[in-house]
């Protein structure tokens, strides 16, 4: 038998026979970071039997769930399942009580954004922060889950290893945890690297994975960016003078090359417009008016919309989160965060904090912003009863990604997209594959332009690895890893959603605790036992495309030749949706985005050249958007038609033409979102030959 510490004083080795010996007051499973995954792997635990302690290193648990992320990014609902769907009905729950409507009344609140809430459904997606910190406090509360707050891991000798197994944890403050199993529920995954684990930090190139969306993405940026001319300098014309703050005089690197960049962070912002519950946006001590020198050039070289997507919450609140080329992402201001001490980490949320709220003042405020987006932005401002102690603005840092585990089995893109498959899941993932920008660099006309938006979706629900949560047998065998967990940037992306995050914390949990039971490694964990045993308690672990629904339309009854939107090439994000009368499974929309993100791209293999009369099938509503762009690419060049979807369509109630044209053998049609005022539905393309070929 080995014993060890990682990077301990042989006084602290010395230590090591006590604390095996006081193993009988120790825990089953000792969980780091109170975040939605921390709480629910603790839930779990404690309902199989098991002695658990949740530690959280600041005093407030739920991450970002509880820290202002009230509109629920998710993919398909359908496959959030177990203690994950649990919460998201309790929030339902919650909201039915009319004494938690305080600000309007509940038949004023209609949701929006891509988690809007469907009455058939026994969950609710969107919620204040306020609203989820009492439903994880009443669920501590109910199970009896303990939670110790304020306690930091002590990174650099806090772990002390027997083998590959890890016997307990000390915090900075002395304090030590004994365990059997270990799970690292943070962000960061603090833990995981003081343990010894590997991991990797920023984009894998595309060669490593075989993937065609990581590294260096300066063709993809297409979104998020600045109107074309604005000038990276403090003097403008004039490079001498040096870049404005904020611009990597190294970028942007190897295009789909490697690099230690890491998407940009923000704080998601609980904002009212209710006089009564509002804190105006000031000037905060320090506001150093250059930092936002490249958003109002911005605005002086053509931009005109705000920049930002605000989603209302129930109580007349919002979620902010990070719209347009210069908004609440700090680019490259995170490359050290990851693996960053504790105070220097400090340091830079408390700059993100100073950048955000200097923000925010300047659109409210300043008078080279543009008057609409002044007058707009001003109507809002924190909350008073939300983030009480920090005057509306929280402390929980946007992590959208930091350490990533690096284990025997990666997950990628190609699992995304179900390329290769996975044989043991454990829950699914169901997003599109989301990077936000990580650098903002000067191209070679001498122009600023962000880098590192990558936005693709249009692939079903996919299976996550059990693999992908457990290190390397050598270097950890009781230790499970839900959040940073072994995947690639792109895959990352997809999977770094609050709802997976509680799936795979109930999960991990599940194998900790059948660890336990048969005195095994998490890696000897017998996967058909725990299938069996995640299924039971509801979670998803396959996806099985629904049938056809009654009310719709077979492809095989309408002539013509025919491309679904299931068939289509899907960009950004597309939410499903039937209100009858719509082709195949249904039709998709855009949430009424109307940010330029979505894009479908229809094509069809056409029996011979020649003119073709082209349509494109929607269901009506007051709510859809009056000017959906639809660019048809014909063999003369692309033809832009507007249509209107409020409108009924004239060719059998299903289609409404955008004209004919002359094609080759290929029909391509392109439905996108950009500027829209309403829901852009799509449901079919089709193409029929002209009678004048």
């Amino acid at each position: 038998m080995k014993l060890s510490c990682i990077h301990a004083s042989a006084m602290a080795c010395l230590m090591i026979p006590l604390l095996v010996a006081s193993n009988a007051n120790g825990y089953d499973v000792v969980i780091y970071g109170g975040t939605s995954a921390g709480i629910v792997a603790g839930v779990q635990a404690k309902s199989m039997g098991k002695t658990v302690v949740v530690i959280e290193p600041t005093q407030r648990v739920g991450g970002l769930t509880t820290g202002g992320l009230g509109q629920t990014d998710i993919g398909n609902k359908q496959v959030i399942g177990g203690l994950s769907r649990l919460f998201y009905g309790r929030v339902a729950a919650h909201y039915a009580k009319p004494d938690h409507w305080k600000w309007q009344e509940r038949s004023q609140y209609r949701s929006g954004g891509q988690s809007r809430t469907d009455k058939s459904e026994a969950a609710m997606w969107t919620f204040e922060p306020s609203a989820a910190l009492k439903i994880y406090r009443d669920w501590i509360a109910e199970t009896g889950l303990e939670i110790v707050k304020g306690e930091r891991l002590n990174r650099e000798s806090g772990i002390v290893k027997e083998d590959a197994s890890i016997v307990s944890i000390e915090m900075e403050a002395g304090r030590k945890f004994v365990g059997k199993m270990f799970i690292d529920a943070t962000y960061e995954g603090d833990l995981m690297a003081a343990a010894g684990v590997s991991y990797t930090v920023g984009r894998e190139a595309n060669s490593q994975y075989g993937e065609t969306l990581n590294g260096v993405q300066t063709q993809r940026a297409r979104h998020h960016n600045f109107v074309d001319g604005v000038d990276p300098f403090r003097i403008q014309g004039d490079p001498q003078s040096g870049l404005l703050p904020f611009i990597d005089p190294d970028g942007p690197g190897e295009e789909h090359g490697a690099d230690k960049r890491v998407q940009a962070y923000c704080f998601r912002m609980c904002l009212t417009d209710h006089p009564e519950n509002q804190i105006a946006f000031d000037k905060p001590s320090g506001y150093d008016e250059s930092w936002y020198e490249l958003l109002l050039r911005d605005f002086e070289a053509g931009a005109t919309a705000i920049p930002w997507s605000n989603s209302g919450m129930p109580n007349r609140k919002t979620d902010v989160n990070n719209n347009k080329g210069y908004s609440t992402d700090f680019i490259g201001q995170n490359y050290d965060y990851p693996d960053a001490s504790y105070e220097v980490r400090q340091a830079i949320v408390a700059r993100h904090l100073l950048y955000q709220r200097g923000l925010m003042w300047t659109l409210a405020n300043h008078p080279r912003v543009p008057a609409h987006v002044r007058n707009e932005v001003s109507r809002w401002g924190m909350c008073k009863d939300e983030f009480t102690d920090g005057n509306g603005w929280q402390q929980q840092l946007y992590i959208r990604e930091a350490r990533r585990m690096v284990s025997r089995f990666v997950m990628t893109q190609r699992h995304c997209q179900q390329v290769e498959s996975v044989s043991d899941s454990i829950g699914m993932g169901a997003y599109t594959m989301d990077s936000h920008n990580v650098q903002r660099y000067v191209t070679a006309d001498g122009k600023v332009k962000n880098e590192g938006d990558v936005q693709v979706g249009g692939f079903p629900p996919y299976p996550i690895s059990y693999r992908s949560i457990i290190p390397k047998r050598s270097e950890a065998d009781n230790l499970l890893v839900p959040v940073c967990l072994s995947a690639s940037h792109m895959a990352f992306g997809s999977i770094r959603m609050e709802p997976v995050f509680m799936v795979l914390g109930q999960s991990a949990a599940t194998a900790a605790c059948h660890a336990i039971d048969d005195q095994v490694t998490v890696q000897a964990v017998d996967y058909e036992k725990l299938q069996s045993r995640l299924a039971a308690d509801g979670q998803i672990l396959q996806y099985q495309s629904p049938a056809r629904p009654a009310n719709t339309i077979a492809v095989g009854t309408i002539k013509g030749i025919v491309v679904d939107d299931s068939q289509a090439i899907l960009k950004g994000d597309w939410q499903s949706g039937n209100l009858g009368g719509a082709i195949h499974q249904g039709y998709r929309h855009d949430s009424a985005a109307g940010d330029g993100r979505a894009k479908a791209t229809f094509q069809a293999k056409l029996p011979h050249p020649g003119r073709y009369e082209v349509q494109v099938a929607y269901t009506p509503n007051p709510n859809r958007a009056t000017n959906t762009p639809i660019d048809v690419t014909h063999s003369l060049g692309t033809t832009r038609v507007v249509v209107n979807q409020r409108t009924k369509p004239e060719v059998d109630r299903l289609f409404s033409s955008v004209g004919q044209y002359a094609f080759g053998k290929t029909g391509v049609v392109t439905i996108a979102n950009q500027a829209t005022d309403g829901y852009v539905i799509i449901d079919a393309v089709r193409w029929i030959p002209s009678t004048r070929n």
